[in-house]
Order: structure tokens, then sequence, then C-alpha cells
């Protein structure tokens, strides 16, 4: 590791945002990862003190470096390479609120359709054609 700087792929993955340098370099391709407000590319140098936003899923990260670090260790470190901001975290916790919210509308099955529940289903389907 240099002192002037870390490859984003390479500090996306030691921080733990995803689990590979791959899934890291391919969501910075895909345009999930900011840079200082700008598109990052992987070989880009991220240092302390620059902003990232980082894109999973349905959440938003938006994150300061603190740390530097190109090898993937214990959470707890990972957690000391940066700081989220406090607008972040909030919209985060809405984010999952809303969709807890979303999937309690639509509750999962108990069980896997036996025999009789694929009946009643294949006559509702024929019924409603």
């Amino acid at each position: 590791m240099s002192d002037d700087g870390v490859r984003v792929d390479k500090w996306l993955w030691a921080a733990r945002f995803f689990k590979t340098r791959r899934l890291a370099t391919e969501a910075i391709q895909g345009g999930k990862v900011e840079l200082n407000d700008s598109r990052a590319k992987p070989a880009k140098l991220v240092r302390p003190g620059d902003e990232l936003r980082v894109r999973k899923d349905a959440y938003e990260f938006h994150i300061i470096v603190r740390d530097l670090s190109d090898k993937r260790g214990p959470a707890k470190v990972a957690e000391s390479l940066y700081e989220e901001t406090s607008e972040s975290i909030a919209r985060r916790e809405e984010t999952r609120e809303q969709l807890k919210a979303q999937n309690a509308a639509f509750p999962l099955p108990k069980h896997r359709p036996d025999k009789h529940d694929r009946k009643q289903l294949a006559r509702f389907k024929r019924n409603t054609e």
C-alpha cells in the first residue's frame, strides 16, 4: 500500500462493500460508484478525506474515507476505514422500512404447493383466462 492512495476497487473490497474485487470493479464500471461527485474508474486512487457514493441493491451509501487499506481484514477493521454520513444512514433506514412494508403486503406462503394446491391453482387459472 502506498502513502499517496489505494485503488478504489481494492479499497471497496477491503472495506467490505463488495465480496470480491471483481464485483467492486463491475460496480464501478457500471456507474454505481462516484468518487468526489464524479464517476470513478477502478484504478483511480482514493485518499483519506475523499467522498464516495456507493449504490448497492436498493441502498446508497455516502461515505468519507478515513483510512487506507488494500488488504481485506476483519469487519471491525473495515468499519474503521470509513465514516458514513448521518443523512446516508437516515436514507438507508427509510429505504429499509419501505422495503419491509412492501414485503409485508405480499407474505410468502408457509410451504410449497402440494398436489391439491397445484390442482386448485390450475383450475383457477383456467377459469380466469
